[in-house]
């Protein structure tokens, strides 16, 4: 392959020199590099298990990292042109990324086969040197009883399952044992409903519905079509060595006081709850809880998530960002021009380039390949801080089958795309951030030279991201609208969106500030020294809690980006003097609200009526504490009411009908 020495000492700095052999008869220059203390970066992923092995040897592992610029750039049709993108790729892969929390499993070998014939306990007896095994039939037919009995055998249907690998609970109804004396079939006796049992693996040879949602990338729960032998064997080839201490991604971090779900059991969001594939997510008092142990990954609920309560950690977005800045900058400066980002997974994507490298024209030299863990992870501040470094398109690879549902992500393109449309970025609507779904790699080219480019920002941003997920969102779309073509001050969104403002009815508003209560963002506020209500709309997420809380109904939302509101501090909506209390001077809620209930009380209640009504009246003027006292010094009993007439009763009629025939009773 080609390699453009100057245009990668102006991405990498420094001067270029080259090796025929660097893992082989040119390895000494590699140990020379490891002897300082800098960072090394490999431009070969090929030898890199001998490249680590020598780093580990000189004490250096944690100094190297790996760049491909061979599959991603090199081999190419473009290849000589490529220079620019491989100077990104080495660039970007310097960028240090940070250690993943990790979730650990433990598994005794407790293991449930669950099937319908002889196929499970067939199963259960190649496993049973391995794990300690429970068959459990559902709707048995004439399965033939075990000559003996090294494992138990047992009838039920499991109706309700929970848990994962090492922790799985089970509800079992038309429980029955078999009895001993069997002879040409197995015949069970009395069954019983609700049955539970609790295991470590389980093994479904049902051929029936899954357990669970997602089944796939439950932990521990392994399924295989029972006339398909060699998924057969391969499950049971995975389930014979799970046995022991798993660790796993902890790939959410979960910070529950930002979470908007609820406040004074009123719903608000509920995003994370309705994308989740794996249902690790549910409802736990005013926030939601997710279950490390069950969450495969997708981060569907980071990249949804308005206030940031929820953000992916493998890597943490500021760590992604930071590297795609410096992937555009280094990109910029070597000279290349209108850049695409292509977001592809390893297990997939990774593949399919690779494929497309060997037996095709390779990706184009504009075509930047970012690998994530997964491309659902991306959130919309990826995308935003992408087209204010300078792109012009952005691609995502998926499967043409995917894994999970894409219906959040579609919801965080349409997002980006009707932002990048209002600043000028798309002048045509064409989509610039678009899904490529394809297992073909020629399909896979054809769609990178085909898609639709932008208009690429005039002077391009180069903020450095920071904070957390919520402060880089915002940041994002702020240097967007500053770096684009055409800016505007504000781009209106659909429902639903995690940007917006609040529309009063300030005439009807109270000042109870009921709303201030229920909002998580605390985007809106009061003051500890006047009655007045407050807004701050780029700490506003929509979640819908302040417009459910408000007893009054004058709150709407307007989902929206007002780039001139986000650049203002806070707006009071309203205001009001003061009540001062007449006995002591000191400020108590509104004037308007004190009136208002002076107004619609004096003469019309008993308590607030004649001589006495007064003095009550004069203690709605006063604050609680003085209120309190005056209540004590008068002697005021809320409860002593006027006499009321007493119930009449059969009695009482009958008496006065007598009185009327002039009779005596």
């Amino acid at each position: 392959m080609s390699l453009d020495g100057a245009a990668l000492a102006r991405g990498c700095g420094g001067t270029l020199s080259t090796a025929d052999q660097l893992c082989g008869r040119d390895l000494d220059r590699y140990r020379r590099a490891l002897a300082g203390d800098a960072p090394v970066t490999v431009a070969c992923t090929l030898q890199a298990p001998l490249f680590e092995e020598i780093a580990e040897e000189a004490g250096a592992e944690g100094r190297v990292a790996f760049a491909n610029i061979r599959e991603t750039a090199g081999w190419s049709a473009d290849g000589p042109a490529a220079g620019p993108k491989m100077a990104a790729l080495i660039a970007a892969a310097a960028e240090a990324q940070p250690d993943s929390p990790i979730v650990t499993m433990e598994s005794s070998g407790v293991a449930l086969v669950y099937g319908r014939d002889e196929t499970a306990i067939e199963a259960a007896r190649r496993l049973a040197d391995h794990l300690d095994i429970t068959v459990l039939l559902t709707r048995p037919e004439a399965v033939a009883p075990p000559l003996r009995a090294d494992f138990p055998v047992l009838r039920g249907t499991i109706t309700a399952a929970t848990g994962h690998l090492g922790a799985f609970a089970l509800r079992i109804d038309d429980y029955a044992l078999p009895a001993p004396s069997s002879r040409s079939a197995l015949v069970f006796g009395p069954a019983r409903d609700g049955a539970s049992s609790t295991c470590d693996l389980v093994i479904d040879l049902t051929g029936g519905v899954p357990l669970f949602p997602a089944h796939e990338t439950r932990s521990g729960y392994l399924r295989a079509d029972p006339r398909d032998p060699r998924a057969v064997e391969a499950m049971l080839f995975e389930a014979s060595h799970l046995v022991g201490t798993f660790d796993k991604p902890r790939f959410i971090e979960f910070k529950a006081d930002l979470c908007a779900h609820s406040r004074s059991r009123i719903t608000g969001c509920t995003r994370c709850l309705e994308v989740c594939p794996t249902g690790a997510i549910s409802p736990n008092g005013d926030h939601v809880a997710i279950d490390p142990h069950v969450c495969a990954g997708c981060g569907s609920c980071a990249a949804l998530c308005p206030t940031g309560a929820a953000s992916y950690a493998l890597p943490p977005v500021e760590s992604l960002m930071r590297r795609l800045r410096t992937l555009m900058g280094a990109y910029a400066a070597a000279g290349g021009s209108d850049p695409v980002v292509l977001f592809h997974d390893g297990e997939h994507g990774e593949p399919l380039i690779h494929a497309l490298s060997r037996h095709g024209e390779g990706l184009p030299a504009n075509v930047l390949p970012v690998r994530v863990n997964e491309v659902t992870q991306l959130g919309a501040e990826v995308f935003a801080a992408l087209f204010a470094y300078g792109a012009v398109g952005a691609r995502l690879l998926l499967r043409a089958r995917p894994k999970h549902d894409l219906g959040s992500l579609h919801r965080t393109l349409d997002l980006t795309n009707t932002v990048l449309r209002g600043l000028g970025y798309d002048p045509e609507g064409a989509g610039l951030v678009a899904t490529i779904e394809t297992d073909d790699p020629d399909l896979l080219g054809e769609a990178l030279r085909a898609g639709a480019r932008g208009t690429p920002a005039p002077n391009p941003a180069r903020f450095m991201p920071a904070g957390d997920r919520r402060g880089v969102l915002r940041t994002s779309f702020r240097e967007l609208q500053v770096a684009a073509p055409a800016p505007v001050a504000a781009v209106p969104l659909a429902a639903g969106a995690p940007f917006g403002g609040l529309d009063f009815r300030t005439e009807a508003c109270t000042l109870c500030l009921a709303c201030v209560g229920a909002c998580p963002t605390h985007a809106l506020s009061d003051s500890a020294d006047r009655p007045l209500l407050a807004f701050e709309e780029s700490l506003c997420v929509q979640c819908g809690l302040c417009a459910a809380t408000c007893p009054e109904d004058v709150i709407t939302l307007a989902p929206r980006i007002d780039f001139a509101a986000w650049a203002e501090p806070r707006r009071i909506v309203k205001e009001e003097e003061p009540f001062d209390c007449i006995a002591c001077g000191k400020g108590f809620g509104t004037r308007s609200t004190i009136e208002r209930i002076i107004e619609k009380l004096r003469g019309n209640h008993w308590m607030f009526a004649g001589a006495a009504g007064e003095a009550r009246v004069r203690s709605l003027m006063m604050c609680e504490d003085c209120r309190v006292e005056a209540a004590l010094n008068e002697g005021f009993d809320p409860h002593a009411g006027p006499e009321r007439a007493r119930p009449r009763t059969g009695e009482d009629y009958l008496r006065e009908r007598a009185e009327r025939n002039g009779q005596t009773v």
